[in-house]
């Protein structure tokens, strides 16, 4: 069932790309806002995870996790929900988004930001 599981993720993720690629010229008209909201919410969203952090006394290691994860986009699981659920929501918006903006910004700048917020207050 585990190799069945890679194939139906692979048409999913597949099927995904491509019905946002048929409409990523939407992507443009909404550019700067979107790219913008993409950008901010993920860092919003770590600073208010490494708040909770500190406030239950998480270590380091853990703190940083819980930000990564409250700064990440879902790549998966929404997608999926907004197709069945909104089918008017346009996929090149949401999915661009999370991979072609957040996910990046989050492995080049934001861990190593929320690294930085961490040796910071946990002193």
């Amino acid at each position: 069932t585990q190799g069945m599981f890679y194939g139906v993720l692979t048409f999913f993720l597949l099927d995904m790309g491509l019905v946002a690629a048929r409409r990523i010229k939407d992507l443009q008209k909404t550019g700067v806002f979107l790219i913008s909201f993409a950008i901010l919410i993920p860092i919003v969203n770590a600073v208010i995870g490494l708040a909770i952090a500190k406030a239950i006394g998480m270590p380091q290691g853990d703190a940083l996790l819980f930000a990564v994860l409250c700064a990440s986009a879902s790549y998966i699981a929404v997608p999926a929900a907004m197709r069945l659920t909104v089918p008017e929501a346009n996929p090149s918006l949401y999915v661009s988004t999370a991979l072609a903006v957040t996910f990046p910004f989050n492995i080049i700048v934001g861990i190593p930001l929320y690294l930085y917020g961490i040796n910071l207050f946990w002193r």
